[in-house]
């Protein structure tokens, strides 16, 4: 792979050259994530990776309400908030192609998709993944895969889509990088119940190769797939509402050989949410360099919102004139009257199915911190505790690693600092897992 200053291929690049580097992929829209995100490359001197989904953010807002030029003007203020460099900020788009439009036959779908990709490349995403696997509905049972190089000639149609949209925006931007493939569950998360998974067979990944190379170059894509950094492929990690399949080197071997053969394809591992530091130090060695995460990370995010509720109610309940938050109240009332995010994901009896709802590590909670009505009552929490001093024993008793720094004066009692700590504890796994984008 020739020397480049754009960071990501400079990152597979020395992963290509021996050095077992990595880098994390936060894939969430959450303020909250994004903030912490970026404060901790500011703490560890590093690039951050930040990516949105085809669900989350795209032509027409998605489910954020955020185009994509509208979630890079977000990223970019909070970057300045804390006066990180935006340009040591990597924006990514996961999962672009006709997922939001498979209830649409081809033609309509593929369109939007290639708008949609378009919309990415000109708003200067820097890394791309391409998904056409997704069956539109006039694509025949869809039950049944779609042929393979029916998604390469797909893909090649959404990359054409997206460099001639950057050739018409910012020259002084990189181009994209792209990754290919998608041999995972759907954006959003897996449903256990319903979708098995398995590993990737090595020869699957080479038939992905060799099919999308062919059909860059009937495109005329040659140099777009010299930007080509990525496979993404199941390595057999995963979680459901309660368990984690963790990953196991010795079943992977075969894929770690075969991608050793590509000078400037390393792998993309999505679902890597609450793996052991451990193992993800060994899907970075065994070339799974770019380590998505996101679940895990609106997970802590609601760990410590809901530390600190209950810290709200013992604290000020029965005091005039203070207005308590029933921020848990709240959530569970609009995931019940809009339960459109997680009725295939939970079930069960009631009960159950409730307890899913807050603490499921598949974590489809995550989906309602926007909500005007969670919004608004998530701020009189923080209000309500920033303007009343949270006791000390009262964090010992509900944030008790967060009250051993307090006691060090590294951190302080602060809601929104707690809620940034709990964030940034995941993080400094990838940190230790990566060790990679320094600067």
């Amino acid at each position: 792979m020739i020397a480049t200053d754009n960071k990501l291929l400079s990152l597979v690049a020395l992963h290509k050259s021996g050095r077992p580097l990595g880098i994390t992929s936060i894939c969430s829209a959450n303020v909250y994530v994004i903030k912490a995100a970026i404060l901790h490359a500011k703490k560890n001197n590093k690039m951050v990776l930040i990516e949105s989904t085809s669900n989350q953010v795209d032509q027409f807002g998605g489910y954020t309400g955020l185009t994509p030029k509208g979630f890079k003007e977000a990223v970019f203020e909070i970057a300045e908030e804390v006066n990180y460099p935006a340009e040591n900020i990597i924006l990514g788009g996961d999962h672009l192609g006709p997922n939001r439009w498979q209830n649409e036959n081809f033609n309509p779908a593929i369109q939007k998709a290639k708008d949609q990709v378009s919309a990415y490349a000109a708003a200067g995403f820097n890394k791309i993944h391409l998904d056409a696997t997704m069956k539109c509905a006039d694509d025949g049972n869809p039950s049944v895969p779609l042929n393979p190089s029916i998604i390469a000639e797909r893909t090649a149609i959404l990359c054409k889509a997206s460099e001639e949209s950057f050739a018409g925006s910012d020259k002084e931007l990189d181009p994209p990088v792209y990754v290919i493939g998608t041999d995972v569950p759907p954006p959003g998360g897996a449903n256990l119940n319903h979708n098995a998974f398995h590993i990737t067979p090595a020869g699957e990944v080479q038939e992905t190769i060799k099919l999308t190379k062919n059909a860059f170059e009937k495109y005329g894509l040659d140099k777009a797939w010299g930007r080509v950094i990525s496979v993404v492929v199941q390595p057999g990690v995963e979680f459901g509402d309660v368990e984690i399949f963790d990953y196991e080197r010795k079943n992977t071997a075969g894929l770690k050989k075969i991608i050793e053969d590509y000078d400037n394809l390393v792998y993309e591992a999505h679902s890597t949410d609450y793996q052991r530091k451990e193992k993800l130090k060994q899907m970075v060695e065994d070339h799974f360099a770019i380590l998505k995460v996101g679940p895990w990370l609106t997970f802590a995010f609601r760990e410590a919102v809901f530390a600190l509720t209950l810290i709200e109610e013992e604290y000020l309940s029965g005091r005039k004139y203070i207005t308590l938050s029933n921020l848990c109240q709240v959530i569970e009332d609009r995931m019940i009257k809009e339960p459109v995010y997680w009725e295939k994901y939970y079930k069960g009896e009631e009960d159950l199915k409730r307890f899913k709802r807050k603490y499921s590590y598949s974590d489809r909670i995550r989906y309602y911190w926007n909500d005007s009505s969670v919004q608004k009552a998530l701020s009189i929490l923080l209000k309500n505790l920033t303007e009343n001093k949270i006791p000390i024993t009262l964090i010992s008793q509900f944030l008790p690693e967060e009250y051993k720094l307090i006691k060090d004066g590294s951190l302080t009692v602060n809601p929104e600092e707690l809620i940034i700590k709990r964030i940034s504890d995941v993080l400094d796994i990838y940190n230790y897992a990566t060790d990679g984008g320094k600067l």
